[in-house]
């Protein structure tokens, strides 16, 4: 029997500190993965406010409510605060919580920059909420802040800039941290190719992170110093080009896509076979398509730039490339498929939002395939079309793996089982909303639409009404999952078991130890063998 006794756990055997400096000081991985997913739950709600607003203006055609000036900068900042405020964090949180347990280690590798990254994050998020008090409001040259428009904002812009090198700094911080953790502090008998594929989709998500965190900092500084030092990076009356603005922007963006995606495959890969009660199918094929996928990623960043402008045989080399990113996309949708197959599936709250996640992932899939194509994009790009397809992207893959991950850990955190009759109608509600909000935008986006604009002509009237109307029911139906939360944390609701969900322990370490996990946890009862069997 391969077993690890925890020494941490002997020299640690006092339980939290007292009152709310724990919060700051602490630098016990679980504290922080609650300081995580509290801190992208209020920036999700900021970030959602806005999209209502967005959606408000929207509701018909002529200016209603709000000015096209403060209009776009609700877009810009709506999608700043959701990628690096909410979205990454909260896979952050998960990260925290769950890889130290999943792969029998006591703790993060570096406590103390792990609560350092994490602290970084307020201070971002508020600098960058801020910039919208201040003289000519906040950038509103949308998420891509791209040159020569970014350059005529106001003085918000280099306050914008500082916030995106803070939550880089954070990102990098958290991507060290795992990947030391995953390297160094696995247990005896948890191999690389044993290890959980949550593990393996954060350990290339945080490769990616490292990677290309680095030259988004770039890019953003070389944009202060055109607008604040007279150089002319982005600058063509200086020599310089505004389209490698483009170029350094999207070799960051498109493997962004997949920090974002990645972990939320492993989410999805630890809840499907868990209540299929199965093993993960191909589970091997399935870290090696996760790994291609993770690599693709860094050599399609121009289908983003086709209208630009370029070479054919550089449009045709990026329209195959991105193509390619089908196939291995397709292994693990397979898989999971597989994995359901003949499998004695039972449909709790996690796997309603795991299913949700793949239709919802499958459909952006679809229309991604559609833009890849060179000459059709010249039609889909800057309409509502692309709008529609990154929200099923990004919120449907992405946001849907969050809510999964939430339902499916919630007992373990909290050692009490969450109400399934709210659970299952906070997905029912957030399903149909986010597909009336959205599904109307691809047909808005064909009819001609163009995005980032506050107004439009009146034959589109009828489809953005619909999307408000689902805004508002997907928007209202999250102040449902605060509010079951609310009650887990308050311990309301029935005492969960260790195994918490049937058949759980042979899916992961985690669900050998007690609920709620104790402080600090220890390996020396768990057989690991045992439990790792069917990874």
């Amino acid at each position: 029997m391969a077993t690890v006794a925890d020494t941490h756990d002997a020299h640690h055997e006092h339980g939290p500190a007292k009152g709310w400096l724990r919060w700051i000081t602490t630098t016990n991985h679980k504290d922080i993965g609650t300081l995580y997913l509290v801190f992208a739950m209020l920036m999700f709600l900021v970030g959602g406010a806005m999209a209502l607003i967005i959606r408000v203006e929207l509701y018909q055609p002529g200016l209603q409510w709000v000015d096209p000036h403060f209009f776009n900068q609700m877009t810009t900042l709506h999608a700043l605060i959701m990628v690096f405020g909410a979205v990454m964090p909260a896979f952050a949180g998960f990260a925290n919580w769950m890889i130290p347990p999943m792969i029998g280690a006591p703790d993060m590798a570096l406590p103390r920059m792990n609560n350092w990254s994490f602290w970084l994050l307020p201070f971002a998020g508020a600098l960058l909420s801020s910039t919208l008090f201040m003289d000519g409001g906040a950038v509103a040259a949308g998420w891509t802040l791209y040159p020569p428009l970014v350059l005529q904002m106001g003085n918000s812009l280099p306050f914008t800039i500082f916030s995106v090198h803070l939550l880089g700094m954070s990102s990098i911080m958290a991507a060290i941290n795992i990947i030391v953790t995953i390297f160094n502090l696995r247990a005896p008998g948890i191999t690389m190719m044993k290890m959980p594929m949550f593990c393996w989709a954060w350990l290339i998500t945080a490769f990616l992170l490292i990677l290309v965190m680095p030259v988004l900092a770039g890019a953003v500084t070389m944009l202060l110093t055109d607008k604040y030092f007279d150089t002319s990076f982005f600058n063509p009356a200086g020599g310089g080009d505004p389209v490698l603005f483009q170029h350094l922007f999207w070799f960051f963006g498109h493997p962004e896509v997949y920090i974002i995606i990645l972990p939320a495959f492993g989410i999805v890969s630890q809840v499907i076979p868990t209540f299929s009660r199965k093993p993960l199918f191909g589970k091997n094929s399935m870290v090696y398509a996760t790994a291609v996928i993770g690599f693709l990623s860094f050599i399609v960043w121009s289908h983003h730039q086709f209208t630009v402008g370029m070479p054919v045989p550089a449009e045709l080399y990026f329209m195959y490339a991105t193509m390619l990113i089908a196939v291995p996309t397709g292994v693990k949708v397979f898989n999971w498929l597989a994995t359901m197959w003949k499998g004695a599936l039972t449909f709790e709250t996690p796997m309603l939002h795991a299913l949700g996640f793949l239709v919802l992932f499958v459909l952006a899939g679809f229309t991604g395939i559609m833009m890849s194509q060179a000459p059709a994009d010249l039609y889909y790009h800057d309409n509502y079309f692309i709008v529609a397809h990154f929200h099923y992207a990004l919120v449907g893959g992405g946001v849907f793996g969050i809510f999964a991950g939430f339902f499916y850990w919630l007992p373990k955190w909290t050692g009490v089982k969450y109400d399934e009759r709210l659970g299952k109608f906070h997905f029912w509600l957030s399903f149909l909303g986010f597909n009336i909000l959205f599904m109307p935008q691809h047909f808005l986006g064909l009819a001609g639409m163009p995005r980032r604009i506050p107004d439009y002509a009146v034959q589109f009237t009828e489809f953005n009404q619909m999307s408000t109307v689902g805004a508002f029911i997907f928007g209202f139906t999250q102040l449902l999952l605060v509010y079951i939360a609310y009650k887990a944390i308050k311990g309301e609701g029935e005492k969960a078991g260790d195994e918490v969900w049937e058949g759980a322990k042979h899916h992961g370490l985690e669900w050998n130890l007690p609920s709620p996990m104790p402080y600090h946890h220890s390996f020396e009862k768990v057989n690991i063998s045992k439990a790792i069997e069917w990874e």
